[in-house]
């Protein structure tokens, strides 16, 4: 389930998350999973591709704004963190990727 779209914390040099999702839970006794999507495309992976393009530096600014984003909330769920990678022109069948889990925050 859809529960933001380009978030983004305020002020200058903050973070942002292009989708936050709710899995829900599997079983009864569990939480629902909060998950922050970092969406990418690219034409062509000359450079590494989609997914190769969320570095260290990506990563923080996306667990920072996750971390913004969880401040707001009474209690924080279980958390993941994925990338969705998009390779090749959106107009001639291009290969998605959902990569679940692809990083983890320290001391999250």
């Amino acid at each position: 389930m859809l529960v933001a779209r380009n978030y983004k914390t305020p002020g200058r040099g903050g973070g942002e998350v292009d989708l936050i999702m709710q899995e829900p839970a599997s079983h009864a006794k569990e939480e629902a999973t909060l998950v922050f999507v970092e969406v990418r495309q690219r034409a062509n992976a000359s450079h590494g591709g989609a997914a190769a393009s969320v570095g260290a530096s990506k990563q923080r600014r996306v667990i920072f704004a996750a971390r913004y984003y969880l401040l707001r909330l009474p209690k924080v769920p279980p958390c993941r963190f994925d990338v969705v990678s998009i390779e090749g022109d959106l107009s001639h069948a291009p290969q998605l990727v959902w990569m679940t889990g692809a990083f983890e925050a320290p001391s999250f």
